[in-house]
């Protein structure tokens, strides 16, 4: 059986009987039983009687003595060492409360609080020993009898109805587990583990620090707000660690950040433990290390990477040791832990308690062995030995309860004896004192069990405040209890029900065994003097995170936040590619497709831009389309323009030519008032195709088509007619033909004109009345540009222009080509034939390549078919003459004329 459980064996009590005559005479028995044989350790701790008294559990020292090996007696719980500082200002925290509600008249009037605080020794042992005596009454129990009267009470020692403890995760489970049967609550003011949130396991458990859910839940936001994308784990291997790293890991899942690595320490291989993770440290390309260790095992890890100059990594730190003072003295973790970013316990002022620790001072408390220590710490000096063991710490003026103490004798101890110390000089006092005791700049766990006292003090007010049994409350749920006859499981259900304003102003109230998550922000930062201190760097409340960026000093010296990733951010104009096998945080960056962009730093996808946009060169934005169309200011433009240009002026000088040689009998013989309508025909065939270039609007796009199709009518009638006309004037020559010259005049000649050009009239006025064509931007074709055109509207309507112009063209051809033959010296009908030709030729290629050229081609493509049928018939009908007219006037005779 292991040393530490002997005590809990069902002892045979050792009755000690005591006969003892009163002032009256009257004599009474005192019979004292103790439970187990560990002497002194209900010694070492605070006291104060009072009514009420609520049991704590704090380690004033942190490490178990030796084992005695010489098994010369049963084994036995001794007394720890290894006094440490902060936790008698924990103790004290709770003194300090006691002392502030005995004085409320609001809070527990009537009812005087007192208090018993044992040594927890950071050891399960020890913890659960203790908490057993608190509940129990005491490790000794006595009993007094009148002789006469038969009368018994118990001694002062009362069990306590709850218990303000452990500090430890591991420590508070058990004592929950334990003390659960009982209905015994349990309020800890350090136990984080988020396994004790769970109220069917652990009902009768409440505390004053937040969940570590909230505490990891920080560190993964924290991860996400500064950019830190692969980030490395150590945690220490039990549920405090491995729970911890579990919650950040749920909460960092789909947010782009990844865990680069996951290292555990055990104590009690702590050495090889702490290589290991060094080595990982090192190998590992994360420079960011997420950490839940006790501050003890932070140290040799901190120290180890110190050793190894590994000093580029940044930590963020645990409520644990983010604020350890240990680490923050020792100089050899300056370079390895300066800009050490942690979560820490918020903390608040207690007004009035420093005050409070300074006026205490073992000459008005001679029996108080914790102050002792405290004194040999700070002075190194001892301020006498102690009068007495159990002394309490506050004077209580409640009458003393008679009992009897029992005499034993030290317990013996195989650690090595406390050197002796110099007599103090009675002279020392705290006032002035820079020590971890006095240091109340940062409140943290001492104010959480500064609120663990109030919530039990409220806890019990509810429970005492009785109604009246005629009120409407009284038999309700809740019961209500004498001081001298509380039951732990009615303080439980009230315990639960708190909600109070504590000396702050702040509200308080459990949420189940939680309170609302408020965490401090700290950063590590370096002193002139080559000392790191603790700066408060922002706050945590709830779901709100503030933070001071520019307040940060990281671990590089300077404001500029430490980059940590697997790989680079993709900027903007990528996106990100997984790799396949690697974690989500490791991908390569692929340029984003022309018409997508990404304007984001990491974007997952690259997003398509809107129709009428395009992306920019760098893939970074989506800008308008520029709009293309077949415009004066390009090249093409200007080409066709001028051509244009060119052929209206040559019209134009033909017809003045013509004019001028409008008497002459070559221009008489070839109907001149049709050459001139088919001149002036042609210059508006040439001038409108400069209706076809520049911005399409909705009349543009209108007159553009009607007037191609309704001039290019008028001058093939003219064509037509003249063809008509030649071949009626030859026929007339014949025998009774005459009258056929006669029945076709000049007359009839303009109204064929008339009546052909008519009908396309009215097919372009009917097309343009149903569904006219109209500005188009296609937006179907890839790239940065919008064509701007003119969409026909009705397919049918301008097939029926272009039909028609291309059944009169046929129409024309087939009787210039019937004429060619015809005996004369000037035949105009064969240049009607070649001019025919051409311009058939020129349209019927023309459909596929319009057809098939996208945007302002096509308007080029029709232009040139304009310009080209154009210029075959300027060219083929009236270059011959003019060669005449110009060049050989001896032909120009009506006698050459008429000669064959």
């Amino acid at each position: 059986m292991s040393p530490w459980l002997t005590w809990l064996t069902p002892a045979i009590p050792l009755l000690l009987p005591w006969l003892v005559r009163d002032g009256s005479g009257m004599v009474q028995a005192t019979v004292c039983s103790r439970w187990d044989r560990s002497v002194g350790l209900d010694d070492r701790g605070l006291s104060q009687e009072g009514e009420v008294v609520i049991g704590g559990l704090i380690p004033f020292h942190n490490l178990p003595p030796a084992p005695d090996l010489s098994f010369s007696q049963p084994p036995d719980l001794q007394a720890c060492v290894n006094f440490q500082e902060e936790p008698l200002q924990w103790a004290h925290a709770l003194v300090f409360a006691v002392d502030e509600i005995n004085r409320n008249p609001f809070l527990l009037p009537g009812v005087r609080l007192g208090y018993r605080i044992l040594d927890s020794c950071n050891q399960h042992p020890w913890s659960l020993r203790g908490a057993l005596s608190l509940v129990s009454g005491g490790n000794i129990r006595c009993e007094t009898t009148e002789i006469s009267k038969l009368k018994s009470h118990p001694s002062s020692d009362c069990p306590v109805p709850l218990v303000i403890g452990d500090a430890s995760s591991t420590q508070t489970i058990i004592l929950a587990r334990t003390l659960g049967p009982l209905s015994v609550p349990v309020i800890s003011y350090q136990a984080s583990c988020g396994c004790l949130s769970d109220r069917q396991e652990f009902p009768n458990f409440f505390r004053t620090i937040p969940s570590d859910v909230y505490q990891a839940l920080t560190m993964a936001r924290l991860t996400w707000l500064l950019g830190w994308t692969w980030v490395g784990a150590i945690a220490v291997d039990n549920d405090y660690g491995r729970l911890a790293i579990q919650v950040f890991e749920e909460e960092i899942r789909g947010t782009g950040v990844c865990l680069a690595f996951f290292e555990t320490l055990n104590r009690a291989n702590l050495v090889r433990d702490v290589k290991r993770a060094a080595d990982t440290v090192q190998a590992s390309t994360a420079r960011v290390i997420l950490v839940f260790l006790w501050y003890t095992d932070m140290g040799a890890l901190l120290l180890e990477l110190g050793r190894r100059n590994v000093t580029d990594r940044q930590f963020l730190a645990s409520e644990a040791w983010s604020t350890s003072g240990q680490l923050l003295r020792n100089p050899a973790l300056f370079n390895v832990a300066q800009g050490v970013v942690g979560v820490a316990i918020r903390s608040a002022p207690i007004p009035g308690f420093e005050a409070h620790l300074r006026s205490l001072n073992p000459s008005r408390r001679p029996g108080d062995v914790l102050l002792k220590e405290l004194w040999e710490t700070v002075f190194g000096c001892s301020p006498g030995a102690a009068h007495g063991h159990g002394t309490s710490l506050l004077p209580s003026p409640l009458p003393p309860t008679p009992s009897v103490s029992l005499p034993h004798t030290p317990p013996p101890t195989s650690s090595s004896p406390r050197p002796l110390l110099a007599s103090c000089s009675g002279a020392e006092t705290l006032e002035g004192v820079q020590s971890p005791f006095t240091d109340t700049s940062q409140l943290r766990i001492t104010y959480n069990v500064y609120l663990a006292v109030y919530a039990a003090a409220h806890a019990l007010h509810s429970l005492l405040s009785c109604p009246q049994r005629h009120s409407p409350t009284w038999g309700s749920s809740f019961t209500c209890s004498l001081p001298y006859n509380i039951s732990s499981a009615e303080l439980l259900q009230h315990l639960n029900q708190v909600n109070f304003t504590t000396p702050l102003g702040e509200p308080f109230y459990f949420r189940g065994a939680d309170v609302p998550a408020v965490y401090d922000l700290v950063n590590w930062q370096a002193t002139p003097q080559g000392l790191l201190k603790l700066v408060t760097i922002g706050r945590v409340d709830g779901s709100n995170l503030l933070i001071n960026q520019s307040a940060i000093q990281w671990n590089t010296g300077t404001n500029t936040v430490p980059v940590s990733v697997c790989s680079d951010s993709c900027p903007p104009g990528t996106r990100v590619a997984r790799k396949k096998g690697e974690p989500v945080c490791c991908f390569d960056c692929i340029s984003c497709s022309e018409g997508e962009v990404s304007n984001t730093t990491g974007s997952l996808q690259c997003d398509r831009c809107p129709l009428e946009f395009w992306s920019n060169s760098h893939r970074t934005a989506c800008v308008p389309r520029q709009l293309e169309f077949l415009s004066f200011n390009d090249v093409m433009g200007v080409t066709l323009t001028t051509v244009a240009v060119c052929g209206a002026v040559a019209t134009v000088a033909v017809f003045v030519f013509f004019v001028y040689h409008r008497h002459t009998p070559l221009v008489r013989a070839n109907n001149s008032e049709l050459s001139f309508l088919l001149l002036l025909s042609l210059k508006l065939c040439f001038l409108c195709s400069l209706v076809f270039i520049g911005r399409p609007s909705v009349w543009a796009c209108r007159i553009r088509q009607a007037a191609f199709g309704v001039i290019f009518v008028l001058c093939l009638s003219c064509l037509l007619v003249k063809t008509i006309v030649v071949l009626a004037a030859f026929r007339s020559a014949r025998p009774g033909a005459g009258q056929l010259m006669r029945c076709f005049g000049p007359v009839q000649q303009r109204g064929s004109v008339f009546l052909f050009t008519s009908v396309q009239v009215i097919i372009c006025a009917v097309w343009l009345s149903m569904s006219p064509p109209l500005p188009y931007r296609d937006l179907g074709l890839k790239g940065s540009k919008v064509i701007l055109e003119c969409e026909v509207g009705s397919v049918v309507g301008f097939s029926l222009v272009l039909g028609y112009i291309g059944l009169l063209a046929s129409l024309c051809l087939l009787l210039a080509f019937l004429a060619r033959k015809l005996p004369h010296n000037f035949n105009e009908a064969k240049l009607i034939t070649f001019s025919m030709l051409i311009f058939c030729a020129v349209w019927i290629s023309f459909v596929p390549a319009y057809i098939s050229s996208p945007g302002k081609y096509a308007d080029a493509v029709e232009i040139f078919a304009i310009l080209a049928s154009s210029f075959g018939l300027l060219l083929c009908i009236f270059a011959p003459k003019c060669y005449i007219i110009f060049l050989r006037p001896e032909r120009n005779t009506k006698k050459h004329m008429m000669s064959n």
